[in-house]
């Protein structure tokens, strides 16, 4: 396995506090991007990687030009989506081919051929043409891969405790399955919330809304964007929610939230609410009520925004945008039947198009970006 960095948008330095170092596959960046988009990064401990009588200085200069060449090689595979409105993407290069399904905001891919101002891409399952006008290329899909796309951490113990400190004596939150994922908290964003560094046996990820510390040597890491969907795939969806009942519902860290608005209401059933509550409960389930409400804010913002799903279900569901419902917390959380009447209230209000950050549609841990922050989330 070489050893490579992407960049800014995969600081893997910074990842766990600068103690741990990102290693892929040199894969191409098919197969790279096959599952979406990004090399799946695993997190291993700096190693000595010198060998034979090569000095120190010259084996690090020849991993300096493995990384840039890697990265200029992902740069020049890497595409993204620049749409207000859902992409089109066909089996041929010409308005007048057939659909094969669609990209999303925030989608991203691999570059599989370009024709004649269409690119021919690679986004999950979706294999088909689009047109270059909506699409970022080279340095532009950097940056929105920076943007959109978040570090995951996938547990590999059998059972992994989720710890208030940085120490094997401090409390648990809870305990994480195997295959339970989470979202990592980088140096910037651990910094600003907890004024805190961490060595490398430590790595901290969001515990809803809280932060929560878990062995290194027991995740691996992935970087994750969303990616579009064929046909089949949509169809598949939507049957399974026929039958649904659709019926309408009616301390802050910097940058105060603007104040409440309508923005108007959305469709939405009995269903909607208790997913919504369950997506509030697992984001920001520690969070005063305005950070809760603006998760909820969120999710509704995007539904009403043609550059993304429709229905509450497809938005929260959508490939790495919200973790917990990725990794099926979220379908425990309301198995369970312990929602909280804080999220319950706040998805309540969300639907009914109550709205404390505007038109934001992203929120992550805050430290690194500018946004309107609530406790410790930004929104943006």
């Amino acid at each position: 396995r070489k050893r490579y960095q992407f960049g800014a948008a995969l600081a893997a330095f910074c990842l766990l506090q600068g103690a741990l170092t990102a290693s892929g596959a040199p894969a191409g960046g098919e197969e790279r991007l096959a599952a979406g988009v990004g090399e799946i990064l695993d997190v291993v401990p700096e190693a000595d990687t010198y060998a034979g009588n090569e000095t120190e200085e010259e084996a690090a200069g020849g991993e300096a030009k493995k990384e840039a060449a890697a990265d200029a090689s992902f740069q020049d595979e890497l595409v993204m989506t620049s749409v207000s409105d859902v992409l089109n993407v066909r089996d041929e290069p010409s308005e007048d081919a057939g659909k094969v399904g669609y990209l999303y905001a925030d989608c991203g891919g691999t570059i599989l051929e370009r024709r004649d101002g269409w690119t021919k891409l690679r986004s999950g399952e979706l294999v088909g043409w689009a047109k270059d006008e909506y699409l970022l290329f080279g340095e532009d899909a950097l940056e929105e891969l920076e943007n959109v796309g978040r570090l995951v951490a996938h547990v590999t113990g059998e059972t992994l405790r989720i710890r208030k400190a940085p120490s094997v004596d401090a409390e648990v939150y809870d305990l994480a399955a195997r295959g339970e994922t989470y979202e990592v908290i980088d140096k910037a964003q651990l910094y600003y919330s907890d004024g805190i560094e961490l060595d490398a046996e430590w790595a901290a990820v969001d515990y809803e809304g809280e932060t929560g510390y878990v062995s290194s040597e027991y995740i691996e890491v992935d970087f994750e964007v969303d990616h579009g969907e064929t046909l089949e795939e949509i169809a598949a969806r939507e049957s399974a929610e026929e039958g649904e009942p659709e019926e309408a519902s009616s301390e802050e860290k910097a940058n105060p939230a603007p104040a409440r608005k309508n923005a108007g209401s959305i469709p939405a059933g009995t269903s909607d609410v208790t997913l919504l509550a369950a997506l509030i409960q697992c984001e920001a389930g520690n969070e005063i009520y305005e950070g809760q409400l603006a998760v909820g804010a969120v999710v509704v913002n995007r539904v009403k925004s043609p550059s993304y799903p429709n229905t509450v279900k497809d938005v929260i569901f959508a490939s790495g945008q919200f973790t917990p419902a990725g990794n099926g917390k979220v379908a425990r959380l309301i198995e369970s039947g312990n929602l909280s009447a804080g999220c319950i209230q706040a998805a309540n209000e969300a639907l009914s198009g109550v709205t404390n950050v505007g038109s934001a549609t992203h929120f992550r841990r805050a430290g690194g970006r500018d946004g309107i922050v609530i406790g410790n989330h930004v929104f943006w």
